[in-house]
């Protein structure tokens, strides 16, 4: 970037699922915080779930083709590739009229022929790794970037390309950690000096968590002063609903709060005792700023089986327990919440653990690092 230039412009590029596109919404947001007049374009494919949320967050978005390479051969991976070069071309094009001083990758598909493309240009690059285990495509990427931004230290061994790493962590909102037990307990209207369970699978929900939790309800039926906060998801609602008739137990009570999504996580992070749910990196992130224990059953089916390394990160430091998909029931579930409901000292200690492993300040960094490159 040449000196005298006060505007920063910079591509920003992630996508296919929730993990790549929210990081990369949170660093855009942050470097228009910092600098209102930074001229920020999102580039992702122009089908995926980035094409509806970059514009909903008020991002300028621009799309290019691709997809994803299937992990067999077919002919379907004849035509992604044609595709990938479609997009390469598109990329170049991008380039030449957005003229950015940095390039800033997420990860997913997409990063790939946009940062690619960036580096050969010689245009600044930067990549940023949510998980412990690392995509391949920014494991591709890593040699042609100019930094890697990662947010668990166990990442850092899984690159080839040491010198180039930064442990910064991963953006979480701004609410997170900032509000009083006090305040997250009146807003679900449940009180603040008791034990209280945070559940969810995700937005769409986790069938075998939910199986899994219906039966340490019951369990949990009489005990008026274990609360519980448990959005289902919302493809798994009703059935989570008729799950309670057939066994005769009553969701509605002054104790419960069974949902079919949570909008309010800050309030309920705020208020949370120990978390149950998969280990998604955003996920985690939040949990450790908030200092909050957890039970982790992570979605089997994430890519490279990437969310059972971000539960073990946690559990190596001593601030979760890990439940395979496979492995979860109800009986096995209730003998891990109860162990753990049974020793408070334990969860002081596992949630001090997590509160360790925190980057607070991840999108100060994050932002700090954006901007020393694009102006070197």
């Amino acid at each position: 970037m040449e000196e005298g230039v006060d505007v920063v412009r910079v591509i920003i590029t992630g996508g296919g699922t929730g993990g790549h596109i929210y990081p990369a919404l949170a660093i855009a947001k942050g470097l228009l915080a910092r600098d209102a007049k930074t001229q920020i374009l999102y580039v992702g494919i122009q089908d995926g779930m980035e094409a509806r949320l970059v514009p909903e967050a008020g991002i300028a978005f621009k799309g290019i083709s691709g997809k994803g390479l299937p992990r067999k051969i077919s002919l379907d991976t004849i035509k992604v590739l044609g595709q990938s070069f479609k997009a390469l071309w598109e990329t170049k094009n991008v380039l030449r009229e957005f003229h950015p001083d940095l390039v800033v990758g997420t990860g997913g598909y997409v990063s790939g022929p946009v940062v690619l493309t960036a580096s050969l240009f010689n245009i600044p690059t930067l990549l940023h790794e949510q998980n412990a285990l690392p995509g391949i495509t920014n494991r591709i990427l890593a040699r042609f970037v100019r930094r890697v931004m990662v947010t668990f230290p166990e990442s850092i061994a899984r690159f080839g390309v040491k010198n180039k790493l930064e442990l910064v962590g991963l953006p979480v909102r701004q609410e997170i950690g900032q509000l009083t037990r006090e305040v997250g307990a009146k807003h679900f209207g449940l009180r603040p000096d008791c034990l209280t369970l945070l559940v969810t699978g995700g937005s769409r929900g986790a069938r075998t968590l939910n199986q899994a939790m219906a039966i340490v309800l019951e369990h949990l039926a009489q005990r008026s002063d274990i609360q519980v906060i448990w959005a289902t998801g919302t493809m798994t609602y009703s059935e989570t609903i008729e799950e309670f008739g057939k066994r005769g137990l009553s969701w509605e009570r002054p104790q419960w709060r069974v949902l079919e999504y949570l909008k309010d996580m800050p309030e309920a992070l705020a208020c949370a005792d120990l978390y149950i749910g998969r280990a998604g990196a955003a996920s985690l992130a939040e949990l450790m700023v908030s200092g909050i224990p957890s039970i982790l059953i992570p979605y089997p089916f994430a890519a490279e089986n990437h969310q059972e390394h971000n539960a073990q990160a946690l559990v190596k430091a001593g601030a979760a327990q890990i439940i395979l998909d496979s492995e979860c029931n109800g009986e096995r579930l209730w003998k891990e919440v109860d162990r753990l409901i049974s020793q408070p000292t334990r969860l002081t200690k596992m949630g001090a653990a997590a509160q360790s492993l925190a980057q607070p300040k991840a999108l100060d960094k994050i932002v700090d690092l954006c901007l020393a490159t694009a102006w070197h």
